[in-house]
């Protein structure tokens, strides 16, 4: 959660930088949509978790106004506060995050990803650092997912998965290999 303006800026570097984009675009209609959303994302939680002036209150409404606004044309339902910094959204289109699911640093999320609460409990997952979700896998449930998982296309999770750097697939998804990515593969 970003609490100060040198988070917020350290939230949006991150988030520039895992989508590989330039900070400014050379011209106004090149604009790219994404990273139009991910920029109103960290500004509204911005403005949501610090105090500011009442003077400044129309901005916070403003931001909010431009958030919902490309939330509905890009089809992401990404509350404020529920994902770290480094986010990669990589295609537009239907992507549903619970507003109490809680998602670390740098993650990496596809086109038709759910994550959601189970259909017993009403808890929500927790999810590590340097995740990749592939388009279509549905997360749900009180369950972790450990740094560097690989979580491939169409997958179901309604398990944890406890050890860190590895690829879960199928429905119910279940752990096939190591996840080369990870930093301790080579160990």
């Amino acid at each position: 959660m970003i609490h100060s303006r040198a988070e917020y800026l350290s939230y949006l570097e991150a988030d520039r930088q895992a989508l590989g984009r330039v900070s400014r675009p050379p011209l106004v209609f090149l604009q790219d949509p994404i990273w139009y959303f991910q920029r109103q994302l960290r500004r509204l939680e911005f403005l949501q978790n610090t105090s500011i002036p009442p003077w400044l209150q129309p901005l916070r409404l403003w931001t909010k106004l431009q958030y919902k606004r490309s939330r509905l044309r890009l089809g992401f339902h990404i509350p404020p506060n529920t994902i770290g910094p480094g986010l990669n959204l990589v295609h537009e289109g239907d992507i549903l995050v619970h507003e109490r699911a809680r998602i670390g640093s740098h993650l990496r999320m596809n086109i038709g990803v759910v994550i959601g609460i189970g259909s017993s409990d009403d808890a929500v997952p927790t999810i590590g650092n340097h995740v990749v979700i592939e388009p279509g896998a549905k997360i749900f449930g009180a369950i972790r997912i450990a740094d560097w998982t690989h979580i491939g296309a169409n997958a179901v999770v309604n398990r944890d998965v406890e050890e860190p750097g590895k690829i879960v697939v199928g429905i119910p998804a279940r752990v096939v290999k190591p996840n080369p990515a990870w930093p301790g593969a080579s160990a």
